[in-house]
């Protein structure tokens, strides 16, 4: 799949091209704490002063407006430049932000999101629990009302980044006696405030990217609800439509950009026999052709997602298709990265530390929604399908 070209758009291609080519940081990048938050922060702030954060962001607040091909240009240019994915910066970018525009107040889109932009400011997530992670309707987090305030208590986990975050879009229970999807507010916290205690959490990659998050009695603003008191729900719908839909394109054409390294490195690297190239050998040919097809696919979905982004504000349900299929193809992805390279993929030094993508590939299938889940709505919301049997 390819973009027809425009002058217009050739143009604006160049200038992207060129100006990541300039900027972009060369690995190796910091990878934990606070060495890759400030890292992050830095990047983010050069993206600002250089004149291209926020390409979907509206001008009003700091971004640039652009039409959604060009946005869809400027994240090919982007992971043909191999830049830094967005991180510690991901929420801020590509939940919070979108999520403020949408549905934030006028004193909420000012105080937040050209922080954001500048990179002075980055956001972490508080939905999932420890008894609600998939089923996010059945989270227990408390917050009463005590005047102007909430006075939260409860506790988040895999909450990604959160020991290195400014502040946290949090759900939690305002009225306990509405239904399940009733009664929740979502809320800007302060993750500097007395009583949020942060506990990382080592994973299998080795690496503490995730944290358990605790509140004890946590007084937060009334004026940092967003949408409405009780209207949670509907406004993490719109959360998730991002992170679904347009949060994870710059990872699709990232994942593509890996394909093709491998494509190269199968060129170069000896089959398995030692008889030729391993480009050579039937399988592997296949296999790494059979991905290109897959990846070029993801793109495709790219594309239709963009497309549909020019009828409607906020991503729908569709937006579960690109993610699961992202979710799944990124681990074969890195498998047969593995594959190829033999004990040689073992390495954790050099430009790209295959172990570690391989086991940070496991998180897509989790994370905003496991695949399971992600399968019943496509075939509830999307399809039509009936709802299947209930867990409880």
């Amino acid at each position: 799949m390819r973009i027809i070209g425009t002058p217009e758009l050739t143009a604006f291609r160049d200038q992207c091209r060129t100006w990541l080519g300039e900027n972009a940081p060369a690995k190796p990048w910091p990878m934990d704490g606070e060495a890759l938050r400030d890292f992050d922060l830095a990047w983010q702030r050069r993206q600002y002063e250089g004149g291209w954060a926020g390409v979907s962001w509206p001008k009003d607040y700091g971004g640039l407006g652009l039409s959604l091909l060009e946005q869809l240009v400027w994240h090919e240019e982007y992971a043909r430049a191999g830049a830094p994915q967005s991180r510690s910066m991901f929420v801020a970018l590509s939940h919070a932000g979108p999520t403020l525009i949408v549905q934030g107040s006028e004193a909420q889109k000012q105080r937040h999101l050209l922080p954001i932009l500048k990179g002075e400011e980055n956001w972490c997530q508080g939905f999932s629990e420890p008894g609600a992670g998939s089923d996010l309707s059945n989270l227990k987090t408390r917050a009463e009302i005590d005047g102007e305030s909430l006075i939260v208590n409860g506790t988040k986990i895999w909450t990604t980044y959160g020991h290195l975050a400014r502040w946290q879009e949090l759900l939690v229970r305002t009225d306990p006696e509405a239904p399940r999807h009733k009664g929740i507010s979502w809320v800007i916290c302060d993750m500097r405030s007395p009583g949020i205690e942060v506990r990382p959490i080592v994973t299998m990659s080795g690496i503490a990217h995730f944290a358990q998050v605790f509140y004890d009695n946590v007084r937060i603003p009334l004026s940092n609800v967003v949408g409405g008191l009780h209207n949670g729900w509907k406004v993490a719908m719109t959360t998730l439509g991002f992170e679904r839909g347009t949060g994870t394109i710059a990872h699709q054409y990232e994942l593509a950009r890996t394909v093709d390294e491998l494509i190269t490195m199968a060129r170069d690297l000896p089959s398995s026999d030692g008889r030729g190239r391993a480009i050579d050998d039937g399988t592997t040919a296949t296999d790494l052709a059979t991905l290109r097809a897959e990846v070029m696919a993801l793109r495709s979905l790219a594309a239709m997602t963009i497309s549909r982004g020019l009828r409607q504000a906020v991503p729908g349900a569709e937006g579960n298709i690109a993610a699961l299929y992202y979710a799944e193809l990124t681990r074969r992805v890195h498998a047969a990265a593995l594959d190829l390279l033999g004990p040689r993929g073992l390495e954790r030094t050099g430009g790209h530390d295959w172990p570690l993508a391989f086991l940070e590939s496991f998180k897509w299938g989790i994370g905003g929604g496991t695949s399971e889940i992600r399968r019943n709505t496509i075939g509830e919301r999307v399809l039509g399908l009936p709802k299947g049997p209930s867990a409880r």
